[in-house]
């Protein structure tokens, strides 16, 4: 699902109070019929995960090491990495085809080799859902389809609900199975061709 709207609209809100990441709102928010506010950190974390528009740049950290960091929550307090651990980093990095990339450093990627590294951290978490807040930016527009196609496989294949906000208007109506437009007041869902009126009208299309 791509969620769409302006600039400004609540988009990033959204996702990162989605993520637990944001507690300071009213009302309640629901994921499969569970009530996000009632979990524990370490629940929430086995439920879904969250990557932002942030660039993971840390020197001397490689890209394993990163994709590693999502085994968090089923690991011992030191962060012991056991034999499934590995296998779950390795089949993440695979996944998003960065497995020959694992001894590089984070600082010596691309953007999209970093973007795509990301990903693979959320898919070593392991949860059944993966927001992501607008995982094309900064990204050409070859790796940007590319991207939307690999979101799209992790859903397709490996039965992930994942919810990307975007400014991608084309690759989104394109790609996408369903779209979300935040349109203040309003947020209206749908398939992609049913959407594209309020799309349009939304944005002065």
């Amino acid at each position: 699902m791509a969620l769409l709207g302006r600039n400004g609209s609540g988009k990033s809100t959204l996702l990162r109070a989605m993520a637990g990441l944001n507690r300071h709102y009213s009302g309640r928010i629901l994921a499969d019929g569970i009530n996000l506010q009632r979990l524990h950190a370490a629940e929430q974390a086995r439920l879904m995960s969250f990557v932002g528009t942030g660039r993971a740049r840390v020197e001397r950290f490689t890209c394993y090491d990163l994709v590693a960091l999502g085994r968090a929550p089923y690991t011992n307090w030191i962060g012991s990495l056991s034999d499934s651990d590995r296998r779950a980093v390795d089949s993440a990095l695979d996944a998003v085809g960065m497995q020959d990339y694992a001894r590089r450093q984070l600082d010596s990627l691309s953007d999209g080799e970093c973007q795509r590294v990301m990903i693979a951290r959320a898919l070593a978490q392991d949860t059944p859902m993966i927001l992501l807040d607008e995982p094309t930016s900064f990204l050409d527009i070859p790796n940007r389809y590319g991207l939307v196609r690999l979101l799209a496989s992790l859903a397709h294949e490996r039965g992930k609900c994942v919810i990307y906000s975007t400014h991608e208007l084309d690759i989104a109506l394109e790609l996408s199975d369903s779209i979300m437009l935040i349109d203040p007041p309003c947020l209206l869902c749908g398939a992609p061709a049913d959407m594209r009126p309020a799309i349009s009208s939304a944005f002065g299309l």
